[in-house]
């Protein structure tokens, strides 16, 4: 049994442990990124940076997260944000879930914990949206806590350095509780995510740049490439969608918000309407149901009236790969009118910036207006 309380994990003597956390400590002082979130000590800063990290590149989430903290400097600011200023500062990140439960956990952070983040992991996870690894990665780079913070890159190191081929939930939460440094857990945890995410890559890893190449089992074994096993994903289904644009004698296009809860939930989209099918290229027939009608049950759910005597115009079609699905959007442009609501709005199309649109909806957008603009 090892300290953190988990059967059968492999053990290291007390000597090589230490020998493993010198190395690896070592060459991150030496050969780590300069990243803006790690000259930060501020709790809120750190955890706005881990969120953003989930699932993002970091090439990508660094403008993001400048822009984010001159928006929301500090949990009251996010705090008192409306959700359509939080998501529209997200826009184009993706994952739009994470926004929702970051401006959530703002203020109950507010509410129930003065404003300050709990600086333990227990606390952490008791936030909205913190799981184990947001929680253990906050609680031991902002905190100091000895808490192991285990992504997909520490999952790889962890693997490779005991050649386990499939590790599971419990045995890396053990193994990387044991690894802890317990004087820089902060610069441990993130020192093995730095080795995983440019060194010990998925693959071709640079074994010869590795700092703890001399313990690392899979490579005596030369199985580094195959650990951990690559798991075989199911095939992502193919939903088809005709897609409303309604606009005005105003030029104005009909908005609604995504249920909360759903896919991109929260956001702002044209009315939609689901078909059976793949479509065809030209986008007019899915499944054998014409895209303009099922594009005129989807403005009149969402409440507009459709102005007689005007032709629809099929818009090009949008394809957009979420993680679980593959959307294929067949828009069509149509005549309406109707009246702002709680959950619709009217909006000037060269105003949309003002609402978090998605990118798939986004680009609907520019090429409806591309259209209004030529008439």
């Amino acid at each position: 049994m090892s300290r953190s309380g988990a059967p059968d994990l492999p053990a290291l003597p007390p000597g090589v442990v230490e020998a493993v956390r010198r190395a690896l400590l070592d060459h991150y002082d030496r050969a780590r990124r300069d990243l803006p979130w790690r000259h930060e000590s501020d709790p809120y800063r750190i955890w706005v940076s881990e969120v953003m990290l989930q699932q993002t590149r970091v090439e990508t989430v660094i403008p993001y997260y400048r822009r984010w903290l001159e928006l929301f400097p500090d949990v009251e600011a996010l705090a008192e944000a409306t959700r359509d200023e939080v998501l529209l500062a997200w826009q184009g990140l993706g994952y739009y879930r994470r926004a929702a439960r970051l401006h959530e956990g703002a203020r109950v952070v507010r509410e129930r914990h003065a404003g300050e983040l709990p600086d333990t992991y227990e606390a952490l996870r008791g936030l909205p949206g913190v799981g184990e690894y947001t929680a253990g990665a906050v609680a031991s780079i902002a905190f100091g806590r000895a808490v192991p913070a285990v992504d997909g890159n520490v999952k790889r190191v962890l693997a490779r350095l005991f050649d386990e081929a499939a590790p599971t939930a419990v045995w890396l939460r053990g193994v990387a509780a044991d690894l802890v440094d317990p004087g820089r857990p902060g610069d441990w945890n993130q020192a093995l995510m730095e080795l995983g995410a440019t060194v010990c890559t998925p693959r071709a890893p640079v074994c010869a740049a590795c700092a703890v190449a001399p313990w690392c089992a899979a490579r005596r074994a030369g199985t580094q490439e195959e650990r951990p096993t690559r798991v075989r994903h199911r095939a992502v289904p193919v939903a088809s969608l005709a897609v409303a644009v309604v606009v005005d004698d105003r030029d104005r296009v009909l908005l609604v918000r995504r249920p909360e809860g759903g896919l991109l939930g929260g956001l702002w989209s044209f009315p939609e309407a689901p078909l059976d099918g793949d479509g065809d290229p030209g986008g007019e027939v899915v499944g054998g149901v014409p895209t303009t009608e099922a594009s005129r049950r989807a403005a009149r759910e969402a409440g507009a009236t459709l102005v007689g005597g005007v032709s629809p115009r099929p818009l090009p079609v949008v394809r957009h790969r979420f993680t679980h699905l593959d959307a294929r959007y067949h828009p069509v442009l149509l005549a309406g009118r109707g009246a702002d609501h709680e959950n619709r709005r009217w909006v000037p199309l060269a105003r949309r910036e003002h609402l978090a649109l998605p990118v798939a909806q986004e680009k609907i957008a520019r090429a409806a207006a591309a259209v209004l603009d030529g008439r």
